[in-house]
């Protein structure tokens, strides 16, 4: 099990974490809310943890799909089921009903966040491959 936990790529968790921080930003901001402050939690952590759980499940995080290419459809295939899963966390946590229209905007910019993200890891990855 340590083995498995060494080789986990944690700066591939953290630059997740910076994406939806990102797309929590931008949604604020969008609605003249950047100051929300702890209001802002309420989007960002029912985020986050439907993206860790998704994206686990659809094996971003094992080392054979993070370094190809042709599996940067994963990232926006996992936002399908992050997406739903936040918005459905995020109304049991303000008690209030879930809008189509946020679950809409959350997915597509939630999808292109993570895919613009992992197609930066993808350059940077192999940058250093090709570096030694």
């Amino acid at each position: 099990m340590s083995a498995r936990l060494s080789s986990f790529p944690y700066a591939l968790l953290v630059g997740d974490t910076v994406a939806l921080a990102v797309v929590t930003l931008v949604g604020f901001a969008s609605h003249g809310e950047i100051g929300a402050g702890a209001r802002m939690l309420t989007t960002f952590v029912p985020l986050w943890i439907a993206w860790v759980i998704a994206a686990s499940l659809a094996g971003l995080y094992a080392s054979e799909g993070i370094f190809r290419p042709g599996q940067l459809w994963r990232p926006a295939a996992a936002s399908l089921l992050a997406v739903p899963l936040a918005a459905w966390l995020r109304g049991i946590l303000l008690n209030s009903p879930v809008m189509p229209l946020f679950i809409t905007i959350l997915l597509v910019s939630t999808a292109l966040a993570m895919l613009v993200w992992r197609f930066l890891w993808l350059i940077l990855q192999s940058r250093r491959v090709a570096n030694g």
